[in-house]
C-alpha cells in the first residue's frame, strides 16, 4: 500500500528542491501541514485566464508555465481550448496547460500536437522554450505503475512537463530598491545599442523606396470643408467656420493586406523606445499586481527585436529594474523575469517613479524614432513636494518633467506619457495633469480585468506610427480676410502675420489616424467676384523611418461662391459634427469645474442644456451616429454625478478621460468590462483594434463583446467625403 500523506510530503519537498518552480500543483489534502501551498506563481505571461480570478479574490489563482489541474471548486473558466475548441471548464476531468505565451489548452490536447515534434504555439505562433510531453505507454510496460491515489480524473498520459529550468529566483521579500545587485548608475546612459549602422541605413533606404513608390506609402491627406458653399456678395458673414481634415497614410503592410492579424515587418513600421513606469505599492498585492503582471507580459510579447523597453517601478522609493533593453528573446526573458519578481508592499511615490522614468528617456545615448511613458498607478501620491510658489504643498508634477516633455517647450512636439488610472482609489487629476502636460492621454480602468486591453490598445498606437513632427499650415488667400480663431483642443496653436497665418502642432500620428480642426474667418462684402477663395492648407512633417521632410504646400483650397442671391443653405454635415464634438467638450470641462467646485447641481444642469442642444443640430436631425454617441457619453457623465460619492469614486475619471481623448483626438480606455453601448469606435485606429482583438483572443479564446474596452464617444465610422 502507498502512504498518500508520505507521497504528498515528498512531493512538496520535491518542489522546494527545485526552486518552487515545478508544473505539478499539489492538491492542498496531500500536504503534511496546513501552510499554504508553496506554488504561487507571478509569471507574467503564464497567468490564468481572467475567467478564473475570482472577483472578490485578493490573490491569482496558482499557476506557472506549465500544467494547472481544474478543481471542481473553482469557479467555471471561460476560456476555450484552441485546439479542440470545447470549454476548458473545472471539474471535466482534463488537466488545463498555460504555456509561457500565456495561452491555454486541453493538456491532452497539446501534447498530442508537441509529440510531432510541434513547438510552435497554435494560436500567436510563439516558439516555446518548455513543453508538455507524454510519457511513452512502453514505461508502464516495464512495470512502472502509474498512480493516481486521490482519485484525480483519469487522463490520457502522464501529465509531465518538461522545462528548462531558469536562473535562480529573484527573493520575493526583497524591497524594490534592491531588486537588482548594485547601484544605478548617475546618468542612465547605459541602453542598448538600436543596432549596427548599416542596418539602419538598409531600413530605412527600404523604407525610403516604399515610400517613393505610390502603390505602397501615401502622405498625409489633407481636405477641408466650408460651413456652407456659398455666401451672397453684398453680405458679410462673421466666424464662418472651415473644417480642416487630416488622414495619416496607411502602412505598407496593412495596405497590401487585408488582415489586422499580421506583425508588422521590422522595416515597415518606427522602432520604439518605451519606459513603463509601474506603481507597485502595497495598495496592488493580491489580484491588481497578478492582472498588471500579465499585461506587461502581453506588452513584452508584442515589441519586436528593435523595439526597447525599460521598466520602472515604484511604491514609497522608485527604480530602474532594467536599461533600456531590445527586445529579442533574451531581453524578453530578462524583462518577463523582471516583471515576474516584483513584490507589492510601501507607499505611493509618483512623482518619484516619474522622474525616474523620465530620466531613463533623457539620458539615452541611442535614441530610437518613437518614444514614450507609459504610467500605471492606483492610489493617491503619498509623498508630495512643494508648489514652485511655496504657499502650500501640492504635487507639481510638470515640474518634474524636463522641458522635452513638455508639450509647449522646445518645438512644441514632446515625449508624450500615457498616464492609467487604475481602481476607485487612483489620483485622476494629478494622472491627467501629467498626460496633458506631456501631450499623452489618461485612461480609466474602471474595471481591473480590462487593464492588459488598454495596454494593448495603447501600443498598438506607438507601434505604428507613421508621422512625427507634423504642423499644419493655415493661410488666408483673399486680401480682406483674417483668422479669427483655430479651434484644436490641447493642440498648440498659432495665429501670427497680423491673423492672415496659424499654426497647428500635431506631433504624432499612428497609421490612419485622424484629426479634425475648425478655423473661423469674418468674410467681407465683396460684389467683384463670384466666387471667393478663403484659405489654403498645408502640412510639414517627418518620415520616422526614413527620417525625411515631406511638405505638402497647399494641399488643400477652400473656395466658396459668392452669387448675387442665394437660396437656402445647406450646412456641412461634416463642419456641424465636428462642431457638436467641441461644444460637447466644452460642456464636460465646464461641468468639471463646477463638480470640483462642489457644485454637482449645476454640473448636470450645464451637461443637460449641451444635451438638449445637441438633439437640435443639423446632425442630430439626419441620426448621425456620432451626435447621437455624444448625447449617450453627456447622459453617462450625468449620472456618474448623481452624488459626490459617485462622482469621487468614478466620475471625475471617466470625465477626465473623456476630456483627454476629446482634446487629443485620440483613443483612452474607460473600462468598463459591463458595457457594450458604445455606438463608435471613437478615434481607434486599424492597428489599435487589432492589438485590443489580439489581447481579448489571448485572453478568452476569442474577441467577446462584453470585455470591449469603453472608448470615449466621439469620432464618426463613416469616412468624410469632401463635398
Amino acid at each position: 500500500m502507498i502512504d498518500l500523506k508520505e507521497m504528498g510530503s515528498k512531493w512538496r519537498k520535491a518542489k522546494l528542491a527545485l526552486g518552487l518552480n515545478m508544473c505539478l500543483s499539489v492538491p492542498h489534502n496531500l500536504e503534511q501541514d496546513s501552510s499554504p501551498s508553496p506554488s504561487r506563481f507571478s509569471d507574467a505571461v503564464s497567468l490564468s485566464p481572467a475567467g478564473s480570478l475570482s472577483r472578490g479574490s485578493t490573490t491569482p489563482t496558482p499557476s506557472s508555465s506549465g500544467l494547472r489541474l481544474s478543481k471542481s471548486g473553482t469557479k467555471s473558466s471561460k476560456s476555450t481550448c484552441a485546439i479542440c475548441l470545447t470549454a476548458m471548464k473545472p471539474g471535466q476531468g482534463h488537466a488545463i496547460f498555460t504555456a509561457e505565451c500565456s495561452h491555454a489548452f486541453h493538456f491532452h490536447c497539446i501534447t498530442s500536437n508537441v509529440k510531432h515534434g510541434n513547438q510552435i504555439c497554435p494560436v500567436c505562433r510563439a516558439k516555446w522554450k518548455e513543453v508538455p510531453f507524454q510519457n511513452p505507454t512502453s514505461d508502464i510496460s516495464r512495470g512502472r505503475q502509474r498512480i493516481n491515489a486521490v482519485g484525480w480524473p483519469r487522463d490520457d498520459a502522464w501529465m509531465t512537463v518538461l522545462r528548462r529550468l531558469p536562473p535562480a529566483r529573484i527573493d520575493a521579500n526583497r524591497h524594490i530598491s534592491s531588486l537588482y545587485h548594485g547601484q544605478e548608475p548617475p546618468i542612465f546612459d547605459d541602453d542598448e545599442t538600436i543596432g549596427q549602422q548599416r542596418e539602419i541605413t538598409e531600413r530605412s533606404a527600404s523604407a525610403k523606396d516604399d515610400v517613393d513608390d505610390p502603390d505602397s506609402v501615401g502622405t498625409v491627406d489633407v481636405k477641408t470643408y466650408p460651413e456652407v458653399s456659398a455666401v451672397s456678395r453684398s453680405a458679410s458673414h462673421d466666424n464662418f467656420t472651415v473644417l480642416i481634415h487630416l488622414k495619416a497614410p496607411v502602412t505598407s503592410q496593412r495596405q497590401n493586406s487585408s488582415s489586422y492579424h499580421t506583425e508588422l515587418p521590422e522595416n515597415s513600421r518606427a522602432p520604439v523606445d518605451l519606459v513603463t513606469v509601474l506603481d507597485v505599492s502595497g495598495s496592488m498585492a493580491g489580484t491588481k499586481l497578478a492582472l498588471l503582471k500579465r499585461a506587461m507580459g502581453f506588452v513584452i510579447q508584442n515589441l519586436g527585436p528593435s523595439d526597447r523597453l525599460s521598466v520602472v517601478a515604484f511604491s514609497s522609493t522608485a527604480r530602474r529594474l532594467f536599461p533600456l533593453r531590445r527586445m529579442t528573446e533574451a531581453g524578453r526573458q530578462e524583462a518577463l523575469q523582471a516583471v515576474n519578481s516584483l513584490i507589492s508592499n510601501g507607499g505611493t511615490n509618483i512623482a518619484e517613479g516619474l522622474r525616474k522614468g523620465a530620466k531613463v528617456i533623457g539620458d539615452r545615448k541611442w535614441k530610437n524614432s518613437v518614444a514614450s511613458i507609459i504610467l500605471l498607478s492606483d492610489g493617491q501620491d503619498t509623498y508630495t513636494i512643494t508648489s514652485p510658489s511655496g504657499t502650500h504643498r501640492r504635487t507639481d508634477y510638470k515640474s518634474l518633467l524636463p522641458i522635452s516633455l513638455h508639450q509647449n517647450g522646445g518645438t512644441g512636439f514632446q515625449i508624450p506619457v500615457h498616464t492609467f488610472g487604475f481602481g476607485a482609489d487612483h489620483d485622476a487629476a494629478s494622472m491627467h495633469s501629467i498626460s496633458e502636460a506631456s501631450g499623452g492621454t489618461f485612461s480609466f480602468i474602471e474595471a481591473e480585468g480590462v487593464i492588459q486591453d488598454a495596454f494593448a490598445q495603447c501600443i498598438g498606437g506607438l507601434l505604428s506610427v507613421v508621422v512625427q513632427e507634423l504642423q499644419v499650415k493655415v493661410e488666408c488667400v483673399h486680401r480682406s480676410l483674417h483668422i479669427g480663431s483655430i479651434k484644436a483642443g490641447s493642440y498648440r496653436t498659432r495665429i501670427m502675420g497680423n491673423a492672415r497665418m496659424g499654426t497647428v502642432d500635431v506631433g504624432d500620428l499612428y497609421a490612419e489616424e485622424e484629426r479634425d480642426f475648425l478655423v473661423t474667418v469674418n468674410i467681407p462684402v465683396d460684389r467683384s467676384v463670384d466666387q471667393m477663395s478663403l484659405l489654403k492648407v498645408g502640412c510639414v512633417y517627418r518620415d520616422p523611418i526614413t527620417k525625411d521632410v515631406v511638405t505638402l504646400e497647399g494641399a488643400s483650397q477652400v473656395t466658396i461662391q459668392r452669387p448675387e442671391v442665394i437660396g437656402a443653405q445647406v450646412v456641412s454635415m461634416e463642419v456641424d459634427r465636428q462642431q457638436n464634438r467641441l461644444h460637447a467638450a466644452e460642456a464636460m470641462a465646464e461641468a468639471r469645474v463646477a463638480a470640483e467646485n462642489g457644485d454637482l447641481a449645476r454640473a448636470v444642469s450645464v451637461l443637460d442644456r449641451c444635451y438638449k442642444s445637441l438633439s437640435e443640430t443639423a446632425s442630430a436631425q439626419a441620426g448621425d451616429r456620432l451626435c447621437v454617441a455624444l448625447c449617450a457619453e453627456l447622459k453617462e457623465m450625468q449620472e456618474r454625478m448623481a452624488n459626490r460619492q459617485v462622482y469621487e469614486t468614478s466620475g471625475r475619471a471617466y470625465v477626465l478621460s473623456g476630456l483627454s481623448s476629446h482634446s487629443w483626438q485620440r483613443a483612452t480606455a474607460r473600462g468598463d468590462s459591463t458595457d457594450s453601448t458604445s455606438l463608435v469606435q471613437a478615434y481607434q485606429t486599424p492597428t489599435m483594434v487589432d492589438m485590443v482583438t489580439r489581447s481579448q483572443t489571448m485572453l478568452l479564446g476569442s474577441p467577446s463583446s462584453h470585455r470591449k474596452l469603453r472608448q470615449a464617444l466621439s469620432f464618426p465610422a463613416a469616412r468624410l467625403e469632401p463635398r
